[in-house]
């Protein structure tokens, strides 16, 4: 009987005792942490299964007998974009533990901009003491372009605080109690949009789309007079020069990002002097390893059983 194949890990986050995490759930074979100074040129041939964040561009290379890939976050931007990529099947972080903390991520920013917790923040700096005009959730529209698990479940929990939601996906959904829009709607999906929530994967459709002229085509004069940005994607989908002409030249009364093309983002870019727009550093929902890992577990016993792979990408449309 052949042993069973080692592990390769190769994340770029949560370090501390994270091997020792992963070995617990599989106490039974071999975890090579690339991060180990040891493991640097190590020959990778013969292993069935890698975990990874960012990988080293030369993993593929250097590990020519994949068979399974996990992605050691919702998003596999960072995978597709790796030079020699194998085909193979590619399983995507799911876990409910994430989606609730992108959904919370999304709600508070959603509260921020509606009831001006910015501009009281100003004030508050000041020492000064007047009212802003804050309307209901109910007078505002927010449109989630992303209609996967993490889309679905922030719907559910803007609609139970009153906020009108409709979704944009790039095919049709139908999904029961929200208005959709696809490809063919997207001006009609974007002038009733008074809070644009961004949640889409990363592909060359979608890199660079947040631009000056999709956020001029969002509502002007709806209950907060200007509309706002949220985007907890991907970064390279949005323009960041169009962000700040459109946060200083008023097409944007406010925004809030928490994923951006240059990660840390650099201490020059103008994005951090804006006083409305808030930036948090990839922070909305970030992967928590032991749920990474149990559900590696979890795939890896499916796959060694022969049955079928569950939340694999669909590596043509990049998802």
């Amino acid at each position: 009987m052949r042993a069973k194949s080692a592990i390769i890990l190769d994340l770029k986050f949560a370090r501390d005792n994270l091997k020792q995490t992963i070995q617990t759930f599989f106490p039974d074979r071999e975890i090579i942490d690339l991060a180990e100074p040891d493991n640097a040129a190590r020959d990778l041939s013969g292993i069935d299964y890698a975990v990874v964040w960012k990988p080293d561009a030369d993993l593929f290379r250097r590990a020519p007998d994949l068979k399974v890939l996990f992605s050691g976050g919702a998003g596999v931007d960072h995978i597709m974009s790796v030079e020699g990529i194998p085909d193979i099947p590619i399983v995507r972080f799911v876990d409910r533990n994430l989606t609730t903390r992108m959904s919370e991520w999304i709600v508070l920013q959603c509260l921020i901009h509606l009831r001006r917790v910015l501009p009281y923040l100003e004030q508050q700096k000041k020492r000064v003491w007047s009212e802003f005009l804050q309307p209901e959730a109910s007078e505002i529209t927010v449109g989630l372009m992303g209609l996967g698990v993490l889309g679905l479940d922030a719907a559910a929990k803007l609609r139970a605080l009153g906020f009108t939601v409709i979704g944009w996906s790039r095919t049709k959904k139908e999904i029961e109690g929200m208005e959709t829009f696809d490809a063919t709607g997207m001006n009609d999906f974007l002038s009733r949009t008074d809070f644009l929530v961004g949640l889409l994967p990363l592909t060359p459709e979608t890199t660079g789309l947040y631009n000056h002229d999709l956020f001029g085509r969002l509502r002007q004069g709806g209950a907060l007079g200007k509309p706002v940005f949220i985007n907890a994607g991907r970064g390279k989908s949005q323009n960041e020069a169009d962000l700040h002409i459109a946060l200083t030249d008023g097409t944007l009364g406010g925004a809030s990002v928490d994923v951006f093309a240059v990660e840390p983002l650099p201490e020059a870019s103008p994005l951090w002097g804006l006083d409305n727009l808030v930036i948090t550093p990839h922070a909305a929902a970030p992967s928590e390893p032991v749920a990474l890992f149990q559900l590696m577990q979890e795939q890896i016993g499916r796959f060694e059983r022969g049955e079928t792979l569950q939340f694999t990408v669909n590596t043509a449309a990049g998802y």
